[in-house]
C-alpha cells in the first residue's frame, strides 16, 4: 500500500541508534544517512522505506497526535525484543505492557513506544 513513510527527527544520531536497535530487532538492517535533500537515516526493504528526517521547513519535529506506525514482527519474541531494544536504545514504553492482547480483530502480540522525538510506533505480529 505504501512506497515511504518519513518521521520527523530532531536529533537524527540518537533516531538512528533507536530505529537500528528496534528494526534490527524485527530483522531488519541498519539505517544508511544521508543529507540529500535533508539529513536523515533510512531504512530500506523490498518493499518499501522509513525515513527518519530532519523536517524541511527547519522547525522542530513533533509527533502526529494520534498517529502510529506499525511494523509487522514474525513472532511474539520479536515483539518483546522489539519493546526492550527499544527502551534500552532511548526510547520510551507506552500504553499497555509488551504481548498478547484481544483485539476487536482478533488475538494480536503488540508493543508500543515513543522513540526519541515522540513519534509513536508499534510492533504488531498476528498469530495465523
Amino acid at each position: 500500500m505504501f512506497t515511504h513513510v518519513t518521521l520527523g527527527a530532531n536529533d537524527v544520531e540518537a533516531s538512528q541508534k533507536f530505529y537500528d536497535a528496534v528494526l534490527g530487532a524485527l530483522g531488519h538492517q541498519a539505517g544508511t544517512f544521508s543529507d540529500q535533500p535533508r539529513p536523515g537515516v533510512w531504512y530500506m526493504t523490498p518493499r518499501g522505506m522509513l525515513g527518519v528526517v530532519t523536517p524541511r521547513d527547519g522547525e522542530p519535529a513533533c509527533h502526529a497526535n494520534g498517529g502510529t506506525i506499525g511494523f509487522a514482527a514474525a513472532s511474539p519474541e520479536a515483539v518483546i525484543a522489539f519493546a526492550e531494544a527499544g527502551v534500552a536504545a532511548g526510547g520510551t514504553a507506552i500504553e499497555d505492557p509488551a504481548g498478547p492482547r484481544d483485539t476487536p480483530f482478533g488475538k494480536m502480540h503488540l508493543a508500543y513506544l515513543r522513540d526519541p522525538s515522540g513519534n509513536k510506533i508499534c510492533a504488531v505480529h498476528r498469530p495465523s
